[in-house]
């Protein structure tokens, strides 16, 4: 469930971005960014489907899941990375509110 949280989260991310333009700041690096952590979990996802799909109780196929479970989880660390840095550059949603917002003086 939390990777389909965070999917949704990046789509959200991804499209506030796409809506603020190139004009943005860090433009290019949030869309690769966010694209990369995108195309990441739908791999993880295609990963984890094929490993539930294997018997781990077959001796000769337990070499291969351990080595699918390292590599999802090899993949999951990738993808927190880069959802950290994805936060640093600050995706943020835009639209009535945001603009209103940001002419308002303190």
């Amino acid at each position: 469930m939390l990777d389909v949280a965070l999917f949704v989260s990046n789509a959200t991310q991804l499209k506030a971005v796409l809506e603020q333009g190139p004009s943005s700041h860090h433009y290019t690096t949030l869309v690769t960014l966010i694209s990369m952590s995108l195309l990441l979990q739908v791999v993880i996802g295609i990963l984890l489907m094929v490993i539930a799909r294997l018997n781990l109780n077959e001796v000769e196929k337990q070499w291969r899941l351990n080595q699918l479970n390292n590599a999802a989880t090899t993949l999951v660390f990738i993808t927190v990375v880069i959802n950290i840095f994805i936060t640093a550059f600050g995706a943020h949603k835009t639209g009535f509110l945001a603009a209103r917002t940001s002419r308002t003086r303190l």
